[in-house]
């Protein structure tokens, strides 16, 4: 029997990587991980916590504006003070989870790993092997492939923006462009969104999606829709981006938010067998590559399920348990949640309205501002739609509203379980709050 210096070894130390990770080295196996950058990957380090870190203040002046002449006084974001913040929050989390990796067990290697065969990755010039690899590499941000690609930033340097520009520019209309479209606004920038095609967030209820954009557009962003861009250009201080017909717009800073591109080049994929497309790396329903020791897990892989972190956990705990045998099963996903955090947000689970009016399955429009618990803090734009099947179950539901994201958390076991009305009716809710609104709708 072939010796290994590891049981399991993941190329990459994000959330696909560690909630696994952690467990599976404290089940007895001999775990270790291979991380070139920040331990913990996108989402800590210059994603999801950064960015909510980002919007918080902008969800408290909302309210504010919401409540003026209740609450009084002139509220403005400090622009400088939020990044700070930012900073604050997340500068120790890759300690944090280097911490709990190590107090498991786990070997951490820091540098760039390629695959040199089925069992080994070379790090440094030096050759790790392992009984199974995990590839977790993760996305990165896109690129335009135009002219003046250059001068573009991406966003994680809009995050750590010193100070804010008083021109914004953003390229893209999915979740990073219109989430820092609002914090940007907020904030105080002139944005304008040059959007690829005539929708944003395709993956969202357009009704909701243009409800927002309508927001937006009366707190002054500007929306150029199939905008074509062709070229950036530095003009004296200013930036010059080039759109459509021979149209242009001046701006100060531009942020490439063209959407993010799966990690699979110079990690030795092609040397050993393993079979990836532009969308990502191929798996069966073990989340097994074409090669059988090796397994892919988080956003690094090609899938219909939406490409966040509670999917990339989701997956990191299975393979913890298919690994130490807890099971020899398939994958098998639950309802996963998603949510744009835009103000109002948008937020969205299991079956959509549009595949309710092709199935046949009803759906109940609930609109918030006829919501007394909504009326609290005086939201008025925003609207749930709920979709249910020939049993009454509740099978999909999106909402947008300032609490869509608790909203749609709070119906999940609904859906996730396939609950009926008997079983719905034991669910006791605090009062009032969120849920108690949300689960007096089914």
């Amino acid at each position: 029997m072939t010796e290994y210096d590891y049981d399991v070894l993941y190329l990459g130390c994000g959330h696909g990587t560690f909630d696994g990770a952690i467990p599976l080295s404290q089940s007895g196996k001999k775990v270790a991980v291979i991380e070139s950058g920040l331990i913990g990957g996108t989402c800590p380090n210059r994603g999801c916590n950064a960015k909510i870190t980002l919007d918080t203040p902008v969800k408290l002046v909302r309210s504010k504006e919401r409540l003026n002449g209740i609450v009084k006084g002139n509220w403005s974001l400090d622009w400088s003070q939020m990044v700070a913040q930012k900073q604050a929050v997340i500068d120790p989390l890759p300690d944090m989870i280097a911490g709990l990796l190590q107090g498991s067990g786990v070997t951490i290697i820091h540098g760039q790993g390629t695959l040199t065969d089925a069992h080994t990755i070379n790090v440094g010039g030096q050759s790790v092997t392992a009984d199974k690899i995990v590839i977790a590499t993760g996305l990165r941000p896109h690129k335009l492939s135009v002219p003046g690609t250059e001068l573009t930033h991406d966003s994680e340097d809009f995050m750590n923006l010193k100070a804010l520009p008083k021109r914004l520019t953003i390229v893209g209309a999915g979740y990073i462009a219109m989430e820092f479209a609002t914090i940007a606004n907020a904030a105080g920038a002139d944005v304008t969104v040059l959007m690829h095609g005539d929708q944003a967030l395709r993956q969202f209820h357009q009704p909701f999606v243009n409800a927002v954009i309508d927001d937006l557009t009366k707190r002054g962003v500007s929306f150029v829709k199939k905008a074509q861009v062709s070229a950036f250009a530095k003009n004296g201080n200013a930036l010059t981006v080039s759109f459509g017909d021979g149209q242009s717009l001046t701006t100060d800073w531009i942020l490439d938010a063209t959407g993010r591109i799966p990690n699979v080049e110079n990690i030795g994929l092609e040397k050993v067998g393993v079979k990836y497309s532009a969308h990502g790396i191929e798996v069966n329903d073990h989340l097994q590559t074409s090669v059988a020791n090796i397994y892919a897990s988080g956003d690094v892989i090609d899938k219909k399920q939406p490409k966040l972190t509670p999917t990339a956990i989701f997956e990191s705990v299975y393979l913890m348990q298919l690994f130490s045998g807890q099971t020899n099963g398939p994958i098998d996903y639950p309802a996963i949640p998603s949510t744009v955090f835009t103000s109002p947000r948008i937020a969205k689970v299991g079956e959509s309205v549009e595949s309710a009016q092709t199935t046949g399955d009803s759906v109940v429009v609930n609109h918030i501002a006829d919501d007394w618990y909504r009326q609290i803090d005086k939201q008025t734009l925003g609207d749930s739609k709920l979709v249910f099947n020939s049993q009454h179950q509740l099978v999909g539901a999106t909402e947008m509203s300032e609490e869509a994201d608790n909203a749609i958390d709070t119906l999940l076991p609904a859906i996730e379980f396939g609950l009926d009305a008997s079983q719905i009716g034991r669910i006791v809710n605090l009062f009032p709050s969120i849920a108690s609104s949300a689960w007096e709708k089914l």
